[in-house]
Order: structure tokens, then sequence, then C-alpha cells
């Protein structure tokens, strides 16, 4: 079972923060070291250059037949020095932008730090490294959305579909939770979601709102019953309700009003919290999100 605590798949598994060259960044840093404190796990940040949208020598060979060949053989050469200044500069970059987030880190407190960097896709990059982490952090936007207010990073929904541990998903600013809201659907995953954060040291102690949506409250009330039984035998402190509306709407209102820091929910439930994370309406539910959400198997 994967889990925010010590799993049998990964014993001392790392938090594992992205940071690219996004406003969201300095939010991820201090998210990931509250969490790798929180739970005394090593942190690690993570850095993906991404391959180029084109112009590489690779996608050149089929210049025009009209070229003289030597003249394209020029051509290829200069190509190829120019992918290898742009490789050399990407990596200085990604050098400086890990250098600048080990600075606002810190080495107080935190158990251990590693910087890494990665070529390829940032999916696939994380898929890699899963085993060896316990939990991903993530900005709500990446550098190429950060200043398209109403959309999400690229990439946010193809990470909540392939990886399996828990990602937690930043805004711009960070304040240690003091409430957190778990979005309760009555489904497997979310009774295998309770057991999990309830054995997690991630929010030991924090006032916890196990929370449903729909018109029927006694549609709800053995799963909630069931998870104020488990967060109370943990010590946590538990408050239930259930909220009439839709969830992209009622979740974000009752975080308003209750002064909720932190959204949990799973990536996929028996209701219609499921479709929000199947397809198109993934993107709806987290961006109507005013808080840091994390997402569970």
């Amino acid at each position: 079972m994967n889990d925010l605590t010590h799993s049998t798949l990964n014993p001392g598994g790392k938090v594992l923060a992205c940071i690219d060259e996004s406003r969201y960044a300095a939010s991820v840093c201090d998210y990931a070291k509250w969490s790798a404190v929180r739970m005394d796990a090593p942190l690690s940040l993570l850095h993906v250059i991404p391959n180029p949208p084109g112009g590489t020598v690779e996608s050149e060979q089929n210049l025009s037949g009209t070229i003289g060949f030597g003249a394209r053989n020029r051509l290829l050469e200069e190509l190829a020095t120019v992918d290898a200044q742009r490789s050399r500069l990407a990596v200085e970059a990604g050098r400086h932008l890990l250098a600048a987030a080990l600075e606002r880190l810190g080495g107080e407190d935190l158990p251990s730090v590693e910087t890494r960097q990665r070529h390829g896709e940032l999916v696939d990059a994380l898929a890699a490294l899963e085993d060896e982490t316990r939990m991903f952090v993530v900005g709500k936007r990446g550098a190429d959305t950060e200043g398209e207010h109403g959309h999400l990073g690229g990439h946010l929904e193809q990470i909540i579909r392939a990886l399996h541990r828990p990602i937690l998903i930043a805004q711009q600013s960070f304040a240690p939770p003091r409430r957190f809201l778990f979005a309760h659907d009555g489904s497997e995953t979310a009774r295998r979601g309770v057991g999990m954060v309830a054995q997690s040291p991630l929010l030991r102690g924090i006032p916890c709102h196990v929370v449903s949506v729909g018109s029927d409250p006694k549609r709800f009330a053995s799963a909630q019953d069931e998870a104020r039984d488990i967060f109370e035998a943990a010590g946590f402190d538990v408050t239930t309700a259930t909220v009439p509306g839709e969830p992209q709407t009622a979740l974000p209102a009752y975080e308003a009003e209750h002064g909720i820091d932190l959204l949990i929910m799973g990536a996929y439930g028996d209701s219609r919290v499921h479709r929000f994370f199947l397809g198109s309406t993934t993107a709806a539910m987290i961006r109507s999100c005013r808080v840091s959400l994390m997402v569970i198997r």
C-alpha cells in the first residue's frame, strides 16, 4: 500500500519537489521542506530540462534537396553546435535554479537534501523516481502557464494519472496548514486515504474536517463515522459535514467559510468526485481550489 508514512515499497522514501522557473517554485520549496521535516524524510529537489520542441539536428535531416551537399553539411554542423550550446546553457540555468532553491531551504531541521537534474519529459522523470519517493510536491502551474489564470500546468493532469504516490499541488504562497479538509465521497479510495493520512506524521495534530458533497447526509453517514473513528484514534480533532451542491463549488465555499488551508481528495472514486479526475474536468476541480491540494491514490 502506498502511503504518506513508510511503505513496504519505499522505506525511507523521499519528498520530491519539482523546481522550475515559475513563481510557484518558492512555495514548492516551502511545502517540500515543511513536509520533509514533519515526516523526518529526505528531501530531493528535481529540475527537469525538457526536450527541445524542434530544431535539433535530428529534426533537420529532411532539409530541402535543393541545398548543396556541402552547404547542407555545414548547416547541420552549425545546428549541432547551437544544440550543444543550448543544452549547456539549460544545464547551467538549472544548476543556478537548484542553488537558489537550496539557499531558500536552508540546512536547519532537514534530515538531508539532494539536487538532481534530468533531461526529458517531466512525467517520465517523476515516474522513473516513484519507487524511491514518498510524496511529490509540484506547483499548480509551471513556467509555461504561470501567467494564464484559469489554466493549469500542461503536465499536471498527466502527473496525476501516471503517479501512485501522494501529490501535493502548491499554490503560490505557503503557510503551515492550520486546518485541513478531507473530501470523502464514500469510495474505497477515500476510505484507504483516511487510513493513510491518519497513520502519517505529516498532518498529525492539525484539526481535520471530513466533508462529503451531496443532498442526502445519510448517504455518507457510515463513511464519515468510520473516518471520524480512525482520525480520532490517531489523535486528530475531527469535524464532519455534508454540504449540498457540486464538488467544484461546494468544497471551495466550505474551505473559505472554515479557514481550511489544505484540501485532500482521491484521484479516483465512485461518485461525482470521481468524474472530476477523469478527462477534461480534472482541471476544473483543481482550478476551483484556492488552497493547496493533495491528491492521493
